[in-house]
C-alpha cells in the first residue's frame, strides 16, 4: 500500500529541484502551450507536473491522475482511485518569485470530492506541510489543528481567482459581511489558512476546478468549517474533474457560507 505522505513529500523534493532549475521569472514566465485546465502552462508550471508525474509512476499502483496541465491519465488499470493533483498552486506568484505558491495532492477512492481520504498542501514559501486524513483530523506540520478556528463573524475574507474587475464587482457585497480582505494568491493555501484560523473565510471569485480545491477542502470538513460550490451544490457529489462547474465559498458555519455565496452573487 502507497505511503501517501512519503510520496507527497517525494514530489515536493522533485518540485524544488525543478524550481532551482528554473530561478528568475526569466526562465519560469515562458508560456508552452496551453494547459488541459484552461490556464497557459508556464515552463514552471509543465517542470513541476513532469517531475510529480515521474514520480507517480515510479508507484506501480492503479489509479487515475487528474492533473492541472495533463488533464486525465490512467495508471496501471485505472480504477476507482482517483489521485488529484496541482503542481503548482499559484503560478503567478510562482513565476515571478513571489514566495506564496503550493502543491497540492488529493487521493480519492472514488470519482467525487466526497471520497477524498487524503490531502496535502505544501506551502513553498513557508515549507509548512497541511495534510488530512479522512476521520482522522487535520494536521499543520503533524500537529492536530482545531484548537483555534476561523471567526463568527468574519474579520477576514480571502479572496482568490481575482482580477481587478471581478475584485471591484464583488467588494462591495463583502461591506457588514467582512472587515478586511486578503488577496493573496494560492486557494489552496487560502483554504488551509482557513483551517488554521488565519482567515475566517475563503471564496474563489472564479469558477473552480477539482485540482484547485481537493486536498485543501478536507482539512476544513475534518474540523467542521463550512465549504460549498454554493453554483452547483452538493459538495460532495462534485466530479473530480478539469471542467468548471462553480465557484466556492468556505467559512466557520453553513450560515457564513450562505452569506458569502449570497453576496458574490
Amino acid at each position: 500500500m502507497t505511503d501517501w505522505l512519503a510520496t507527497c513529500r517525494l514530489c515536493v523534493a522533485d518540485i524544488h529541484e525543478a524550481l532551482e532549475r528554473l530561478p528568475t521569472r526569466v526562465e519560469r514566465e515562458p508560456v508552452l502551450q496551453l494547459g488541459q485546465g484552461g490556464d497557459d502552462t508556464t515552463a514552471i508550471d509543465q517542470a513541476a507536473e513532469d517531475a510529480v508525474v515521474a514520480r507517480l509512476s515510479e508507484l506501480g499502483e492503479d489509479f487515475v491522475l487528474v492533473s492541472e496541465e495533463l488533464g486525465e491519465r490512467m495508471f496501471g488499470a485505472g480504477g476507482r482511485r482517483h489521485v488529484v493533483v496541482d503542481p503548482i498552486d499559484g503560478s503567478v506568484n510562482a513565476k515571478r518569485g513571489i514566495p506564496f505558491f503550493s502543491f497540492s495532492l488529493a487521493v480519492a477512492d472514488g470519482p467525487t470530492m466526497g471520497d477524498v481520504f487524503f490531502g496535502y498542501v505544501y506551502d513553498f514559501g513557508t515549507g509548512e506541510e497541511w495534510t488530512a486524513g479522512r476521520d482522522q483530523g487535520a494536521f499543520l506540520g503533524g500537529a492536530p489543528l482545531g484548537a483555534v478556528g476561523p471567526k463568527d463573524p468574519i474579520e477576514i475574507v480571502a479572496f482568490e481567482g481575482t482580477t481587478t474587475k471581478s475584485v471591484t464587482q464583488r467588494i462591495p457585497g463583502m461591506i457588514g459581511i467582512a472587515d478586511r480582505v486578503r488577496v493573496m494568491g494560492s486557494l489552496a493555501l487560502s483554504l488551509c489558512h482557513l483551517a488554521g484560523g488565519r482567515v475566517d473565510a475563503a471564496c474563489c471569485l472564479k469558477e473552480v476546478r477539482s485540482v484547485d480545491i481537493a486536498a485543501a477542502q478536507l482539512l476544513l470538513r475534518e474540523l467542521g468549517i463550512a465549504i460549498e460550490l454554493f453554483d452547483d451544490p452538493p459538495f460532495d457529489s462534485a466530479p473530480l474533474d478539469l471542467v468548471t462547474r462553480s465557484r466556492v465559498a468556505a467559512a466557520a458555519s453553513p450560515e457564513l457560507v450562505a452569506a458569502l455565496a449570497e453576496a458574490l452573487r
